[in-house]
């Protein structure tokens, strides 16, 4: 495919799905080839109607999608039950507040599909999204566990900002992993509930010991020690990238990564050039977000204490970073003319779900 031409088509743990709480009943299903697709929402009123149309408009006829709210405080639990007042696809389950891990595995508890599908509640899905990731699921047989895509990055409009994103790690994807979190986020992957399970679901205790944010890394190694990875070579998943949608708390977003890299690292000593690398490089990815959207405060510990860029590294992104600097912390009216000048072109760029095939 030709640059720019965008296409869309660990150790095992008992799951503690809702602290204690008794799991919610599994819907009955008759068809072997259901999709079950969970919605963690906190939050999320401004998107999850799109988000949720996204995921109706599936050509793969057999899906339910259940939406679990977290606790949420706005109407976006509402606007769920208006959905599933109109179609029998969609159910809403409620829990207090416990986290993104704990509401996926609360969804995945009450699904009735032997295939699962997670897609967070600002993300889009084009439509034959699950339908070309079952397909090779299929083709690969027992031994593979989980299907990717690539991602489109998008705004808040829901217009496509880089389509750059393009690995390419298929098969035995363990050391990908440990390098880097190939897979992307947490809407793009499709995966069979029995490697869901055999590896215990997502891990909650990152919440508890204060270091949320590398939920999807920490299952993608561990379902990545037993399976096999099949990658589908079209921008599937849109990924919307806004400020709100991140994490404000940087060191937290640190230590969720030492906790996740760390419970493999005892095991894999032989990666540890890979585990020191990725940690390396959200530490530099964190710092960018200190100087320009984030906390300014935290970037002198992330540069000097974590080490994240050295003299030629700094000196080689001097110029970017310094353009971003001023785009985001300079006095008002430059502030103004810098984000002008750096959108030029925004308002040209196409929305997601209308791009050509």
């Amino acid at each position: 495919m030709s640059e720019g031409t965008l296409q869309y088509g660990a150790t095992r743990r008992t799951a503690d799905w809702s602290k204690g709480r008794r799991p919610p009943r599994r819907a009955s299903s008759t068809s072997p080839n259901l999709v079950s697709v969970v919605v963690p929402l906190f939050n999320s009123a401004s998107t999850i109607r799109r988000t949720l149309s996204s995921a109706l408009n599936q050509t793969w006829p057999a899906i339910e999608i259940i939406v679990v709210d977290d606790g949420s405080t706005d109407d976006g639990a509402r606007a769920v039950e208006k959905f599933a007042a109109h179609d029998k696809r969609v159910r809403l389950v409620r829990q207090e507040n416990a986290g993104v891990a704990a509401a996926r595995n609360a969804g995945a508890s009450a699904a009735a599909g032997q295939y699962l599908a997670f897609l967070d509640a600002d993300d889009l899905w084009a439509p034959q999204k699950i339908e070309l990731q079952m397909r090779v699921l299929d083709k690969g047989g027992e031994g593979v566990g989980l299907v990717y895509t690539w991602l489109a990055s998008i705004d808040a409009h829901d217009r496509i900002i880089s389509t750059r994103y393009r690995p390419e790690a298929e098969g035995r994807v363990f050391r990908d992993m440990c390098r880097k979190n190939v897979v992307g986020n947490g809407s793009t992957p499709l995966m069979r509930r029995s490697a869901f399970e055999r590896i215990g679901g997502y891990d909650p205790t990152l919440r508890s010991r204060g270091a949320e944010g590398c939920e999807d890394l920490m299952i993608y190694l561990a379902i990545a020690e037993h399976y096999e990875f099949r990658l589908v070579r079209r921008f599937l998943t849109g990924y919307r990238v806004t400020p709100g949608n991140m994490s404000s708390n940087l060191g937290q977003m640190l230590r969720s990564c030492e906790f996740t890299l760390d419970a493999f690292r005892s095991r894999y000593p032989q990666y540890a050039a890979e585990f020191d690398a990725n940690r390396r490089d959200l530490a530099c990815s964190l710092l960018i977000r200190a100087l320009t959207t984030g906390p300014l405060d935290e970037a002198p510990a992330l540069l000097l204490r974590n080490r994240c860029l050295s003299g030629r590294e700094l000196r080689e992104k001097a110029a970017s970073l310094l353009w971003s600097i001023v785009r985001y912390r300079a006095p008002s009216p430059l502030k103004l003319a810098v984000k002008r000048a750096s959108s030029y072109g925004e308002l040209y760029r196409k929305p997601y779900l209308v791009a050509p095939v």
